[in-house]
């Protein structure tokens, strides 16, 4: 009881009353604890933003995508390009020499 008592008297005044106590507590718990607290709302934060980079990412691809197509289902030479570089085709009488770099 004596340890107690001596632990008691060092706490300053102001961290006696039990509203000063009952406000750190409900700050501590809402800084920590809770679900929804500052530490997962930061990471939420930064995971919408790493969302948003890649909504506008994958958004600026469809656009180049959609518009390749178009291009592939309406101009036939883009047709013929496209099955030269990709598929490595070539017309009867064409000779076809692949050149690869190092790095690749």
């Amino acid at each position: 009881m004596q340890l107690i008592n001596t632990i008691f008297k060092k706490i300053p005044k102001p961290f006696k009353n039990k509203y000063i106590i009952t406000i750190i507590l409900f700050v501590i718990w809402i800084l920590f604890l809770d679900d929804y607290n500052l530490v997962n709302q930061y990471k939420i934060k930064k995971k919408i933003e790493t969302l948003k980079l890649q909504k506008s990412f994958y958004e600026s691809e469809i656009k180049k995508d959609s518009t390749e197509l178009y291009n592939l289902k309406n101009n036939p030479e883009a047709q013929e390009k496209f099955a030269r570089e990709k598929f490595l085709m070539k017309k009867d009488n064409e000779d076809i020499f692949i050149i690869k770099d190092k790095n690749e």
